[in-house]
């Protein structure tokens, strides 16, 4: 049975429903130790201070924040709680608005809300009127001592909720500058936008979580466990991709269509080969065709010009025999 990790009630106008809170997710990333290579031992770190070297106990540490270079405003834990937000086990509805409204930039961790004991009927009904009114209710709750905002939206019978990023957590692009907001000055081509445009059409299907693994972590595992059984593991060269080049980009998407479409990997290209091809080879035809008439009145007239002398010469011959 699933454990959850916090208990309260949410809260809106006068009415309250007590909930439980579930965590969405279970992790599953590859832990690693760190190891001395020599002998495979198992390294600690220890907590020790820069000035000297000496190991700190734990209760000896405090908090500082650094307001210059090595200097810090020490903060004490008694201060600390003073400043914790107050204990309530109230999840707050502040407003109702539509999902789409919510860019997935501000989403964090996911969790489910379940009902109370006693509770089930009232939970049912949110979850009722928030799947009609298809809305998403954006609340404030604390959690682990921090004051948190909250997105509550229903998924089939039961409610989910996502922690979310404050506004001014949340990076603007602008603020990136162009490395992310280019400003290019070149226009776009309709063709490549409207080519653009069927590879997207064409790529598009429902969503289906099932389909998509992590690809990494399943050969990562692999991998361990040839080397666990004493296998030798030979290293994949692998190529960073280049980016495609503007004036490659149309090839590019005429290759992306052909395969999405099934055809043989490199028909958009070959069908461009081809066509330059053709064109490259009407061309020679037209160049050696020219060439050879050109060489045939070339020939013509030095014949002719030849003739003529010959024929001239030997008038001259005759003449002088007759005197």
């Amino acid at each position: 049975m699933a454990r959850a990790i916090w208990t309260g009630s949410i809260s809106f106008g006068l009415l309250n429903v007590p909930v439980r809170l579930y965590s969405a997710v279970s992790r599953k990333n590859v832990s690693f130790r760190e190891l001395r290579a020599s002998d495979s031992s198992r390294i600690r770190h220890k907590r020790v201070a820069e000035a000297d070297g000496d190991e700190v106990p734990y209760e000896e540490i405090v908090k500082g924040y650094e307001v210059a270079p090595e200097q810090y405003v020490v903060i004490t834990r008694e201060e600390l709680e003073e400043l914790d937000p107050k204990k309530t086990k109230a999840i707050e509805i502040q407003d109702f608005v539509d999902l789409d409204e919510i860019d997935p930039i501000y989403f964090d961790h996911p969790y489910y809300l379940g009902p109370q004991k006693g509770a089930e009927k009232a939970y049912a009904l949110l979850v009722k009127a928030m799947s009609d009114a298809r809305k998403v209710a954006v609340a404030r709750f604390v959690l682990r001592n921090r004051e948190s905002l909250a997105a509550i939206r229903p998924m089939g019978k039961v409610l989910t909720m996502a922690t979310m990023r404050f506004a001014d957590e949340v990076v603007s692009p602008e603020e990136l500058g162009e490395d992310v907001v280019p400003e290019d000055g070149r226009k776009l081509d309709k063709r490549e936008v409207e080519m653009a445009k069927q590879l997207i059409d064409s790529l598009s299907s429902d969503f289906d979580p099932e389909k998509y693994r992590d690809e990494y972590r399943e050969e990562l595992l692999a991998m361990i466990e040839r080397k666990a059984r004493g296998e030798e593991v030979v290293e994949a060269v692998t190529e960073e991709p280049k980016p495609t080049k503007a004036p490659d980009l149309m090839a590019a998407l005429e290759e992306s269509l052909a395969a999405v479409k099934g055809e043989p990997l490199g028909a958009g290209a070959k069908r461009d080969g081809a066509k330059r091809g053709a064109a490259k080879e009407r061309k020679r035809t037209t160049t050696s065709k020219s060439g050879s008439r050109s060489k045939s009145g070339s020939g013509s007239k030095s014949a002719s010009r030849s003739k003529s002398s010959q024929g001239k010469s030997r008038s001259r011959s005759r003449a002088k025999a007759a005197k």
